[in-house]
């Protein structure tokens, strides 16, 4: 879901508003017949109008699709829509919208990249297109961008206004790549260390690539977001409050406890 937000003055709100852009009408793919891909690309050529959008681009070292590994449970923390690696010493978070878990964080020392996936027209790829929105939305707010071809492919690297605690303005550095998959694409957003250092980011990086996006069967307007789901065994902690690690818990030893991270403003 990309969608302009009001801000509350949080650099968390002001980095996801920047990367969020307009929200497609709604658009009943059930009355399509098949998988649903006709509904998804009328959707898909009535926002974009006139627009050509290249096919995506082949995926060599991932992110890979639920289809493309056999285990995707093997070393990955099963989120429903996104199987996500586990690396020692992380803190994995959600972020909802309305009740649904659209997004999780994983937070990596002083760094993290936040992982979203969306559904995607069959045949061709967005993040050419969503790239050019998240930019002009920064550029609008006073911000700077730099478009570069990192070990992601092309990135937006980005200079973002945000509200200080202390009401002074002040820039947030962060990263926004992409990828485009079979009718999905996966987005992440890298703060910290890892945006002002990318050089630090490899571990984050190897993340992203190493994440499996289950699309589903289902019909799916385009940059509709794929739904998340907690792990069966996984224990919400609110932000802020420190909790003791239960012995036997999955997410002892290879990650902290799963948290619930910043909410995304629901957008209608």
């Amino acid at each position: 879901m990309f969608g302009r937000r009001k801000k509350n003055g949080s650099a968390q709100d002001a980095t996801d508003a920047a990367g969020e852009d307009e929200l497609l009408d709604g658009t009943d793919a059930g009355e399509e017949g098949g998988d649903g891909t006709d509904a998804e690309e009328a959707a898909a050529d009535e926002a974009g109008g006139a627009r050509v959008n290249l096919p995506p681009a082949p995926r060599p070292d991932g992110p890979w699709d639920s289809a493309e590994v056999s285990k995707p449970d093997d070393g990955r923390v099963d989120l429903g829509g996104m199987f996500v690696p586990g690396v020692e010493g992380m803190e994995l978070r959600v972020e909802v919208a309305g009740d649904a878990i659209v997004a999780a964080t994983v937070v990596l020392n002083d760094s993290a990249v936040q992982l979203q996936a969306f559904a995607a027209p069959k045949k061709e790829g967005i993040w050419g297109e969503v790239r050019e929105e998240i930019a002009t939305g920064i550029t609008q707010q006073g911000g700077i961008i730099d478009e570069v071809e990192g070990p992601l492919g092309w990135e937006l690297r980005a200079q973002v206004p945000v509200q200080l605690p202390d009401g002074t303005g002040g820039v947030q550095l962060v990263r926004f790549v992409g990828v485009d998959g079979p009718r999905w694409f996966l987005r992440g957003v890298i703060s910290g260390q890892g945006a002002a250092q990318p050089e630090t980011a490899g571990l984050l990086e190897q993340v992203f690539k190493d994440t499996v996006i289950v699309r589903g069967e289902g019909p799916m307007a385009p940059r509709d977001p794929i739904v998340l789901k907690l792990p069966n065994d996984a224990q919400m902690v609110p932000e802020g409050v420190q909790q003791e690690e239960q012995e036997g818990s999955r997410f002892s030893g290879g990650m902290g406890q799963l948290q619930r991270g910043p909410e995304i403003t629901e957008v209608r």
